[in-house]
């Protein structure tokens, strides 16, 4: 399985490596999230989390399905302008300004990518007029909990407000931690932006990409470059640029924006912590065998995200909800899976720590 973007006609000058501050933030507050997804940050979570204003944490809780569960291409909003060939702004300041430059339906459809049953291959826009987009959203986000069914419902309702308040809380989390990480990291990533810029020109996109990640490469006889992932997706350059947008804070997630319409963009990671030593032999053996289905790695892809419903993995993957149930069985026999109840719901989400055990190559591969 992969994303494949078509670069057909793809000149090199469109090709372009820049730091983000937005979509660093947005890695920020991920890893703020799901400390789980980041060993290596466990200290710097710590220190944040210690002095963060109670406030602004509960602001953070009341969107983080925007972070938590995926990367919402929110804080990659260049990418949505018209023309396919903005640039990253230089600063915080810069970015939300492209950011108030998406319409309210590209802002909604783009916020409304927390669940597994939504797609970034859509061909037309969201219509904020729709019933039944209403109707499917609210679903979703009612397995998840009152705090996001209201955010759902504003968001709906008057998506405005939603991106003014979006706003003001990222202002908020820049002055409490995010501009003194960005103070400290905007040089590490700067140099690497700088590399890659190198190798392009002096030894081409392929062993560009090949440097970016052994999980990315160049297709030269179909003119197209291939992400090796746990899900299918394809976009294209269609006259416009493409973008790599290097991370600090993102590691081990590589991320491809392949939202039709939008500017190709590859967020990729600089550098990988180590992570803990495996479990026992007797305990890998069995891990590893409710691991080796490749429907049970799909279901872990998006586990490792966040919480889903039997219903919700059912109806992403095109099974029955008896059989999701079944390998689901496995995963939680296994002690990789965890469930829990929120009212009628039934939720069940990666142990992602455990995993972790596994190995960083499987932890890399599912959250990629």
């Amino acid at each position: 399985m992969s994303v494949s973007i078509d670069i057909a006609g793809l000149r090199p000058e469109r090709i372009a490596v820049v730091p983000s501050p937005l979509a660093e933030l947005g890695m920020a507050l991920h890893a703020l999230s799901e400390p789980g997804h980041h060993p290596g940050l466990q200290g710097w979570v710590t220190s944040v989390t210690a002095r963060l204003d109670s406030h602004l944490a509960d602001r953070m809780c009341e969107a983080d399905f925007l972070w938590r569960t995926t990367f919402s291409d929110i804080f990659l909003p260049y990418a949505g302008v018209p023309g396919r060939g903005t640039l990253p702004g230089a600063t915080l300041a810069e970015e939300l300004a492209l950011l108030d430059k998406l319409t309210d339906e590209q802002f909604v459809d783009a916020a409304l990518e927390f669940t597994c049953v939504m797609t970034q291959d859509a061909p037309t826009p969201v219509d904020l007029s729709d019933p039944g987009l209403r109707s499917r959203a609210l679903e979703v986000a009612a397995s998840r909990g009152p705090q996001q069914v209201r955010f759902t419902q504003r968001l709906l309702d008057d998506p405005p407000s939603v991106r003014a308040w979006l706003r003001r809380f990222l202002e908020d989390c820049d002055e409490a931690f995010f501009a003194e990480a960005w103070s400290r990291l905007s040089h590490q990533l700067a140099a690497d932006a700088r590399h890659k810029t190198e190798l392009l020109r002096h030894r081409g996109l392929a062993e560009a990409l090949a440097a970016v990640s052994p999980a990315v490469r160049l297709d030269e006889a179909a003119g197209r470059i291939v992400v090796d992932k746990l899900l299918e997706g394809h976009t294209a350059t269609a006259g416009g640029g493409l973008l790599l947008v290097p991370t600090s804070f993102g590691w081990p997630h590589l991320t491809v924006l392949h939202r039709h319409g939008w500017q190709p963009l590859l967020h990729y990671p600089v550098g990988s912590p180590e992570l803990a030593s495996p479990p026992s032999v007797e305990q890998l053996t069995l891990r590893m065998t409710a691991l080796s289905h490749p429907v049970r790695m799909r279901i872990c892809r998006h586990l490792a995200r966040s919480a889903y419903t039997t219903t919700e993995l059912a109806q992403v993957h095109g099974m029955t909800a008896p059989e999701i149930s079944r390998h689901l069985g496995v995963l939680k026999k296994a002690g990789l899976v965890v469930t829990r109840r929120r009212g009628r719901y039934v939720l069940h989400q990666l142990d992602v720590t455990r995993v972790a055990r596994l190995g960083s190559d499987f932890l890399e591969g599912i959250l990629r």
